[in-house]
């Protein structure tokens, strides 16, 4: 009988007609895949996903967070689907057939994802697009979902012995509307808590953390309360830009795959951390386009960087995770001192979030009544976006295995992650997988704010041979 949480209910409020929580990947494989091979795969292994067999059970008049309700009859051949690109089949086609499918939101009627074979590529290969709902899964639990479908050989591991577990059914509706009452007598109590524990916090919050006196007093509360002294983070201003405000409805994707082996020579060059290099690669394409629509600004950009709140072993169901705010020093033209921000940048942000996890958006979202969350995320959403945002761009390096995988026999040769813009993030989002020697980059816009994505993605590969074909120079 899982219960959504009070962030994971966050992802279903915001939604509108142009801010969609979908979090997805394009696999591009070798070869064909036949559909109903997938959905036998499928029929064997989802009783072991909850998070693919499950769909929302909503309390009576929204007084409390969604339930998930175990959903016995999937209907498979509703939820994989398969699609053609015409001739030739290039990336291009494949990359705007995603945007398509990207910008379309779920139907709550049924769980929330969906899984699309789309044929016809060039080269004999073929692209999986799959896609699930943000309140479901986060990034960790979105890579499970995905490991779910992959083997490790061209053969099928066996089915496992042990049986799958089963959810409780949901309460009834009179038990739900009596423990939403229950939770909405306690709100005003949580409020007060979640603000005394905050105060030490505020300079993490975006938007809260512009205010002025906001760093003061969290150095203050924190002193007060007998902490340790955290590391200073940057007061942020993110900058306008062409692709700050509210967003459109419509989306433009574009992808990369950058060798891993040439991201860690710089890393070692430099003596700096892979993700390290990624948001110097980040930046140094951002400048390059900023620079040829609208001029570069003075000040860094902001982007949102998400951190994991999971401790270690931790199998929980649900999101955590929280945004992060970094400077983005695409304001320095200098390559290596671009590099050289943001290992400082990304060291003290992982210094402060190593001594205190930052759980505020968890505690903030526990302490406002369900009922008021749709509406108070909604109209947030729409008055920060309007004021430009608090973050320009959303980044993310997820790791992960450098070895071949198999979905039904056909090799996975690339993964590209497909990730989420919003009205308060930005209108830009660029997320890197790691896979089998090569750094999978995915770069999803706003069609109206910046409608080619592929002028990023080249960008990519430039910033990154300008930092190897720099010599070293030491930044101390």
């Amino acid at each position: 009988m899982p219960q959504l949480t009070a962030l994971d209910a966050q992802f279903l409020n915001f939604e509108t007609a142009t801010n969609v929580a979908n979090i997805a990947g394009l696999a591009i494989l070798e070869g064909d895949l036949n559909r109903a091979d997938l959905q036998a795969l499928l029929e064997e292994r989802l009783p072991y996903v909850p998070a693919l067999r499950r769909k929302l059970a909503e309390v009576p008049f929204g007084l409390d967070h969604p339930y998930w309700e175990q959903e016995d009859d999937l209907d498979l051949d509703y939820h994989v689907r398969e699609i053609g690109l015409p001739p030739p089949g290039d990336d291009r086609q494949l990359a705007d057939q995603v945007s398509r499918l990207h910008a379309r939101r779920l139907d709550r009627a049924h769980p929330l994802w969906e899984i699309y074979l789309i044929h016809g590529l060039s080269g004999g290969r073929m692209g999986l697009y799959t896609k699930i709902h943000h309140a479901a899964v986060d990034g960790i639990g979105g890579a499970d979902v995905l490991a779910a479908l992959l083997d490790v050989t061209p053969s099928p591991a066996p089915r496992p012995l042990v049986d799958p577990e089963r959810d409780e059914p949901p309460p009834s509706a009179l038990a739900m509307v009596g423990r939403g009452l229950i939770r909405l007598s306690a709100n005003p109590a949580q409020a007060v808590r979640f603000a005394a524990r905050a105060m030490p916090h505020l300079d993490e919050i975006p938007v809260v953390s512009m205010l002025p006196g906001s760093h003061l007093v969290s150095g203050l509360a924190r002193r007060l309360a007998g902490s340790p002294d955290l590391p200073e983070l940057p007061s942020l201003p993110a900058p306008r830009t062409p692709f700050s405000g509210p967003i459109s409805g419509h989306r433009r994707f574009a992808f990369v795959s950058l060798p891993l082996d040439e991201i860690k020579q710089v890393r070692k060059a430099f003596g700096v951390t892979v993700n390290d290099v990624v948001m110097a690669v980040c930046a140094g394409a951002l400048r390059r386009w900023l620079a040829a629509h609208g001029g570069v600004p003075a000040q860094p950009l902001v982007a949102g960087v998400p951190f994991s709140l999971r401790t270690a072993g931790d199998q929980g169901h649900g999101n955590q995770v929280a945004i992060m705010s970094a400077p983005l020093a695409v304001h320095l033209e200098d390559p290596v001192e671009r590099l050289r921000h943001v290992q400082e940048s990304m060291q003290r942000i992982k210094d402060r979030f190593s001594l205190a996890p930052a759980r505020w958006l968890r505690e903030f979202s526990e302490s406002m009544p369900a009922a008021l969350m749709g509406l108070a995320s909604r109209s947030a959403f729409g008055l920060v976006g309007m004021a430009s945002g608090p973050i320009n761009v959303a980044i993310s390096n997820v790791p992960g295995p450098q070895f071949p995988l198999y979905v039904c026999g056909a090799r996975l040769l690339t993964h590209y992650p497909v990730s989420v813009i919003t009205d308060v993030s930005g209108g830009m989002n660029i997320t890197a997988f790691s896979y089998d020697g090569s750094l999978d980059v995915g770069v999803v816009t706003d069609r109206a704010m910046i409608p080619d994505a592929w002028e990023i993605t080249a960008h990519l590969r430039d910033a990154l041979d300008e930092l190897r074909n720099l010599p070293f120079r030491d930044g101390s």
